[in-house]
């Protein structure tokens, strides 16, 4: 690994699996350093009769439960939001549930509208060619039309059925004259692309999927890529983006799985580690050049960290749903409240979102609603409640907060030694009124619908799923740490293409966005390629 490589990407989740397709594509050589490996769906939870116990163990989305040998601990002593993430090919498109909605062109203004955070330095009209391509890349199921949204191309796939607790629930939201439509989800309907099968309904999205049917993209984009010449070094738990005599980047420095230290040369390096994993390499990226971490002039490396803070809110029917069945999060979704309404007292505004039903060990547990007593009458209770709920997730937008933040950690480090990052976080009175409002409203359809037991959760500490904003994008270096096309201001070769780079979060799942991002800021590089490599 001493020769470089055009560009290399660190990090092989929705962004960088995206940009090594599109780079690899153009015929630039493309390494890719993951720190964790591939994952076998045929083995996958789902298929094994344990699945339930194995979600809380090898298959938690939080890291300092799941504790596998490719993740790094995090100290969030300090935040209410548990941080989730995956380290493997694929990333955290191995955990997801596959919703596919994309920003509003409001969600590019949030400044100019409601005199909050800041505008985007792009806007909607340059991503919407990138989140078609993407659309036709992962394969989208859904139904266009839907008036809360601009105009679309026909997406891939029709629509996964959104269940029998979706008919009844929208039912209720028409009677309340509110806007549903169903999701756009990355999960297919009918057979698409080479070696994926169709949705089978079985439920746990999140444990791996035997039928490739989720668009996980180490069956999505990776395949492509790597047919295209683009490699994947997986176990490489990179510790440093190195830079030369000029300030430039000039590789990276990683550990393998036995310990042996490597370096990687390289004329263009993409960062693609989410938004806490990014924020890390930077800030350990230090040098004489550098003192205060790659990148970081501004002071805004980690800086302004935004999740999408997260109420819930479930309901008992008196009738069986099958609420088991089908993508967890796969279902419909309201976005009636979803712009500023100063009567609310807060600006911006959230989604509703309807999530499936537990199995049996969820359900008797308790994962949405209390705990059911063991012992006498337990059974019964259980029978009450297994496929007979549904749920409306609160989905807040969470705005940019300084003070929210990623550090390095004084005293944490991990399995080889580097320092492991500390999250600092705390929820805005905006949020929490965001939240009740949306409580007070999914109650509403709730009760509209005919539940018979209604139990609202005003916050759920287990959503830290999207890691935003800790190397924000913009125009003026002194307010950024990226430019619009995720080019480091103060690294001319290094690029940012994942979640880190938002400005604001919107109110609902980023994923879509984020590749638009990706592909579109490997379209710069490739356009841009010859100036890089002369300057190199």
């Amino acid at each position: 690994m001493t020769e470089p490589v055009d560009v290399l990407v660190i990090g092989a989740g929705a962004s960088g699996a995206a940009a090594a397709w599109r780079l690899s594509e153009a015929g630039l050589d493309v390494l890719c350093l993951e720190q964790g490996d591939w994952v076998d769906h045929d083995q996958a939870a789902t298929t094994q009769p344990d699945w339930e116990v194995r979600r809380d163990r090898d298959w938690n989305p939080y890291p300092n439960h799941r504790k596998l040998a490719a993740d790094y601990p995090i100290n969030d002593s300090d935040t209410p939001i548990l941080p989730l993430m995956y380290n493997g090919v694929g990333g955290s498109t191995l955990h997801w549930g596959c919703c596919f909605p994309r920003f509003h062109p409001s969600d590019f203004r949030v400044k100019t509208l409601d005199g909050v955070a800041d505008d985007w330095p792009l806007g909607y009209s340059e991503l919407e060619p990138y989140y078609d391509l993407n659309d036709r890349m992962m394969g989208v199921s859904c139904v266009i039309g839907d008036p809360a949204n601009p105009p679309r191309t026909p997406r891939p796939l029709p629509p996964i059925s959104p269940g029998r607790g979706a008919t009844r629930m929208a039912a209720a939201f028409d009677r309340l004259g509110w806007h549903w439509w169903p999701m756009d989800v990355a999960v297919n309907s009918q057979p698409y692309g080479e070696g994926r099968g169709a949705c089978n309904y079985c439920g746990p999205c999140d444990l791996g999927c035997p039928q490739r049917a989720r668009a996980s993209t180490d069956v999505t984009y990776w395949p492509r890529a790597i047919a295209n010449g683009a490699r994947l070094e997986t176990g490489a738990r990179v510790h440093e983006v190195t830079t030369d005599e000029r300030g430039r980047a000039s590789g990276a420095s990683w550990i393998d799985t036995e310990g042996n230290a490597w370096h990687q040369p390289a004329r263009v390096v993409i960062l693609a580690a989410n938004g806490v994993g990014t924020a890390r390499l930077l800030l350990l990226s230090v040098s004489k050049a550098f003192p205060d971490g790659l990148a970081n002039s501004s002071g805004l490396v980690g800086r302004n960290l935004m999740h999408h803070v997260t109420g819930m809110v479930t309901g008992v029917f008196d009738e069986d749903l099958e609420a088991y069945k089908g993508p967890f999060a796969a279902s419909i979704f309201s976005q009636e409240f979803y712009e500023t309404d100063a009567s609310r007292g807060a600006v911006r505004g959230l989604q509703l979102m309807q999530i499936r039903g537990d199995g049996p060990l969820g359900t008797a547990i308790g994962r949405y609603l209390p705990q059911i007593p063991w012992g006498e009458g337990h059974h019964e209770r259980l029978l009450a409640r297994l496929g007979r709920t549904a749920t409306l997730t609160v989905t807040t937008e969470d705005l940019p907060h300084e003070s929210n933040h990623v550090s390095l950690d004084a005293e944490l480090v991990d399995s080889s030694g580097i320092a492991c990052p500390a999250l600092h976080y705390e929820i805005d009175d905006n949020t929490w009124t965001l939240l009740d409002f949306g409580s007070e409203r999914a109650q509403e359809v709730f009760n509209e619908a005919g539940a018979t037991e209604v139990v609202p959760q005003r916050v759920v500490p287990g959503t830290g799923f999207h890691l935003l904003g800790t190397a924000k994008m913009g125009s003026d270096p002194a307010s950024s740490v990226v430019d619009p096309f995720g080019q480091a201001h103060d690294v001319p070769n290094l690029f940012v293409v994942d979640g880190s780079t938002f400005v604001t979060a919107a109110a609902l799942n980023p994923t879509s966005t984020i590749q638009a991002l990706a592909l579109r800021t490997a379209d710069h590089i490739i356009a841009t390629r010859r100036g890089l490599e002369a300057a190199s």
